[in-house]
């Protein structure tokens, strides 16, 4: 019996993770595990040589540990790509967001608007800019420590809207996700994985690499709300 290989992610993948870790045991005998924990947290522990077998992280992450020599040359693949969504309170009345001037009067009657340490969370400051509502907006925003969702303010009553990855606010209780933003407003991020170069088993850490990215993983990805990378 090989050992279980363990592998160290964002918690924006830790759905379909889960799922797969599930998959490749059971379809191809590859025990995986996974831990997750806010992005920041995983490269930073990456950096000070954790060790793992498998790394999955937004592709900016990936991208800068690879240039400080912390992955095995060659194994970076990208797998994923997901829409940050914006959510409400259950219950809560649900803005329209057809139109960007649908998300403008949205975000200008939200009395606490949530955000994470993430992509998403940098992506959407930097919509905000470009929307030229940074400045009225700043005293309502509210960014959650790493590794706590956006929405668990919207379920606990600290923020009446959240944007996050679709796949972190999807199946979390008391909330009600109303959907990606509209038009060249949208904010996607892809997740890339990768070998780090603490892998005790590199070997068996690509092979598993290669099963993330095939056409059954992609189908339980895409279950979860994460678009599979095409070729």
């Amino acid at each position: 019996m090989h050992r279980e290989l363990v592998g160290l992610s964002s918690m924006a993948t830790r759905p379909v993770l889960a799922d797969l870790c599930e998959h490749l045991r059971l379809a191809h005998g590859t025990p995986v595990r996974f831990e997750s924990a806010g992005g920041v947290e995983v490269a930073r522990r990456v950096r000070e040589g954790a060790g793992a077998d498998l790394l999955v992280l937004a592709a900016g992450a990936i991208a800068a540990l690879e240039r400080e020599g912390h992955l095995l040359p060659g194994t970076v693949r990208p797998l994923w790509i997901s829409q940050v969504v914006a959510a409400v309170p259950d219950g809560a009345p649900a803005p329209a967001l057809g139109t960007v001037d649908d998300l403008r009067a949205a975000l200008g009657s939200a009395a606490r608007i949530a955000y994470s340490t993430g992509p998403s969370g940098t992506a959407l400051v930097e919509l905000l800019h470009r929307l030229g509502l940074a400045d009225a907006l700043a005293d309502r925003l509210v960014q959650t420590p790493p590794g706590v969702p956006a929405g668990s303010l919207l379920s606990s009553g600290r923020a009446d809207l959240a944007f996050q990855q679709h796949s972190e606010l999807r199946d979390l209780p008391g909330v009600t996700v109303l959907g990606p933003l509209p038009g060249d407003t949208a904010l996607t991020s892809l997740f890339s994985a990768a070998v780090p170069a603490t892998a005790q088993d590199p070997d068996r850490a690509r092979a598993a690499l290669g099963l993330l990215a095939t056409e059954e993983a992609s189908r339980l990805a895409a279950a979860r709300g994460m678009e599979p990378v095409r070729d």
